[in-house]
């Protein structure tokens, strides 16, 4: 079969659309499990979560960038056996993590939840149903990172959309069932999984835990339906390396080396993704832990800040920093909406600018990193703050508690730099500074644990400091982060020129978004007037881009199909 790769910008878009169906999955999965299993079952739910992330980052994160980056490495160099053995070498080494990763999660899950929550074990069900999907998701990463050092974007995007359309279907089925079977029994019983309840309401909050934890037995069948496609689409169509290339190319190194090629290149890069992850983790632990603490030393603060807003068993049963992490889960999910977008352009980017880097050519690798970031502003500028500014309206629209609409307000400015740092570091790694973005991070996350551990123990400002520090630490990255890709490339970057038009665009377009949700409110209900306000916020957006010519010829150029929207821009002045 011959190689088929996208290009930058075609490879991005087939990411971009395959992260914009599983985003619209997430939400019908979401929405209505929210309204299933409530804030605290959210709370179970993201705990579970969090635990994952960086076990799975810390098995399997490096190993994907490092394979796509050799592999995209040894194609310029035209190393087609180089490519092979990659490929080979790589599978016993990621069956060895995920099973060690695997074991670590479920061994150490109930000290961990001992420490965040006081003892409380209820989110054990949703870890113990998630620990499987590290193995299986180490096995997808092998074809993963291969496809994507390739160049070929597709099987990323079609494996991603599978395994969402997974989660949603008995993930959201599994939650519903348990919930319908609690109740069930305690109408016939009085009881709910053999132990007495007081009242329903104590009885449906007996099963939330095995709910969240059906919710997540969604999310392990579909890395195991990820794995199994990924596998398929292998066998079946190999990855276009014809038998003359192979003939024609040198003799590979040994195994030992490209292992320990691999392991030298995947270290840095594993250790970064675990130190974004253990941004959540630190979320998790200090928003609960210093959470609790504020409920036993000034719970009328906190209560009376959010009473009205918490269900009258949970303040009861001492579950309000659960809720209020279940709400700041939420929040969570709405703030990751913009990274997962720029995460396109991160994979798309790195064989991209691999291969400029590698050419040796200045030209082909300014060109190359101008049109990553000038792409990533355009998005990232507007989303993460249209977040911000209709925070409330969005949180109330998607059936989310208020409080989740408070957080926003800061996660969703932290945001936009959570997203710009995802190209930023993929291109660090492209160069060949594998070890730059780890630095970066762990200063951020030192500043972020300073920021949460102080913040969300003063009452009146509590689950809030989690979403400031999480703004400051990504702010950091961001701004050290373009300060060192400028210095390792020599580049004088145009920060303004590909950032600040973006920012003037989405200022404009908030102000019309704001205006307009105001307005709307008086007849519109529910939350319904974030729907106007969304409308008028990207029309004014887009709008502002063309006014501006932010948008490149060549940015068009390089997508396919756009030939006559290029034209018609081109005839009206309104790209540069």
């Amino acid at each position: 079969m011959k190689r088929r790769s996208q290009g930058f910008l075609g490879g991005a878009l087939i990411l971009l659309l395959a992260v914009g169906i599983v985003k619209v999955i997430g939400a019908l999965f979401k929405i209505p499990l929210n309204a299933v299993i409530g804030d605290v079952g959210m709370g179970y739910f993201g705990t579970a979560y969090t635990i994952y992330h960086p076990i799975f980052s810390l098995a399997t994160a490096g190993f994907p960038v490092a394979i796509a980056r050799m592999v995209s490495e040894s194609l310029e160099r035209k190393r087609f056996r180089d490519v092979r053995r990659l490929h080979a070498v790589s599978i016993p080494i990621f069956l060895t993590l995920g099973t060690l990763a695997c074991a670590l999660m479920i061994l150490g899950a109930a000290p961990f939840l001992a420490f965040i929550n006081s003892g409380d074990q209820n989110a054990l069900p949703a870890v113990y149903a998630l620990a499987p999907a590290v193995l299986f998701g180490s096995l997808s990463a092998i074809y993963r990172g291969y496809y994507e050092g390739l160049g070929d974007m597709r099987p990323t995007a079609f494996s991603e959309v599978a395994e969402a359309l997974c989660k949603l279907i008995l993930g959201l089925f599994a939650a519903c069932r348990v919930m319908d079977a609690a109740m069930e029994e305690f109408s016939a019983s009085g009881t709910v999984f053999g132990q007495p309840a007081a009242s329903a309401e104590y009885g449906r909050s007996a099963a939330l835990p095995w709910a969240a934890a059906g919710a997540i037995l969604g999310v392990t069948v579909g890395s195991v339906v990820s794995f199994l496609l990924l596998w398929l689409y292998h066998r079946l169509r190999g990855d276009g390396i014809t038998g003359e290339q192979l003939a024609a190319a040198p003799v590979p190194p040994r195994r030992r080396v490209l292992v320990r090629s691999l392991v030298r290149t995947s270290i840095p890069v594993a250790l970064g993704a675990l130190a974004v992850n253990l941004s959540s983790l630190v979320d998790t632990a200090f928003l609960q832990n210093r959470v609790t603490a504020v409920m036993e030393e000034n719970g009328s603060v906190l209560l009376g800040m959010y009473g009205s807003f918490l269900r009258a068993e949970d303040i009861a049963q001492g579950r309000v920093p659960t809720a209020l992490f279940g709400c700041y889960t939420n929040a969570l999910t709405l703030f990751m909406l913009v990274p997962a977008l720029t995460q396109a352009f991160g994979v798309s980017a790195l064989p991209s600018v691999t291969a400029a880097w590698t050419s040796g050519s200045r030209a082909k690798l300014e060109r190359s990193v101008e049109n990553v970031l000038r792409i990533v502003a355009l998005i990232t500028v507007p989303a993460g703050m249209a977040l911000s500014v209709l925070s409330d309206p969005i949180a109330a629209l998607l059936g989310y508690n208020p409080i989740t609409g408070r957080i926003l307000v800061l996660l969703g400015l932290g945001s936009i730099f959570a997203a710009a740092n995802i190209p930023v570091n993929s291109m660090l790694q492209a160069v060949g500074r594998v070890d730059l973005p780890v630095k970066l991070l762990c200063v951020g996350l030192v500043l972020k644990i300073a920021f949460n551990y102080t913040l969300t123990g003063i009452p009146e400002i509590n689950v809030m400091g989690a979403g400031f520090g999480t703004l400051v630490c990504y702010f950091f990255l961001t701004f050290f982060g373009l300060a060192a890709l400028g210095r390792e490339t020599g580049m004088q970057l145009r920060l303004f020129s590909l950032f600040g038009k973006p920012c003037l665009a989405a200022i404009f377009a908030c102000a019309a978004g704001w205006q307009t949700a105001r307005l709307a409110r008086r007849v519109l209900a529910g939350g319904l007037e974030a729907l106007p306000a969304i409308a008028v916020f990207c029309l004014t957006y887009v709008f502002c881009v063309l006014f501006l010519r932010i948008l490149k010829k060549s940015d068009l150029e390089a997508l396919p199909g756009t030939e006559k929207i290029r034209k018609i821009l081109e005839k009206h002045h309104w790209i540069g």
